[in-house]
């Protein structure tokens, strides 16, 4: 396991770093990587939700990986695929979840990648909104 920076360089120029990568078309034969997690978060207009596997487990995302260079330390992103039903309620797309008996069939291409960059059937999520966060107040004063 190592620690790299989420959001890879972009191939031209200055942009911001992307962090998700659509699976669509893609092939990943090489710098496959796995993302681990016990849930995810959407947002959805101003409410934001965690999604977790229903039966508590945790799981992997699956991810792409690029080395260091002399502008750029070593990054990820993670691969995108349509949402389940759950999730397509609050977005359209979600990060390719691959549970744990999944995680060396990413790794080492024993199981075509079209089989495992799939959305989880219907009814493998919790999902729950997050309560807004508390405005913090400050102490203006000191009374002794």
């Amino acid at each position: 396991m190592v620690e790299a920076g989420w959001g890879l360089q972009p191939f031209d120029g200055p942009a911001k770093p992307f962090k998700f990568i659509r699976s669509e078309d893609k092939i990943f034969p090489t710098h496959r990587c796995l993302v681990p997690a016990s849930e995810f978060q959407i947002k959805n207009g101003d409410r934001r939700f965690r999604v977790s596997l229903e039966d508590g487990n945790f799981f992997y995302l699956a991810g792409v990986w690029r080395p260091a260079n002399p502008d750029w330390p070593l990054s990820f992103a993670v691969v995108t695929v349509p949402a389940n039903p759950e999730v397509f309620f609050y977005q359209e797309r979600q990060g390719a979840v691959l549970l744990r008996r999944q995680r060396m069939a990413w790794l080492d291409l024993t199981v075509p990648q079209e089989e495992l960059l799939q959305p989880l059937p219907a009814r493998s999520f919790a999902i729950e909104e997050i309560a807004p966060r508390e405005p913090q107040l400050r102490q203006t004063e000191l009374a002794l």
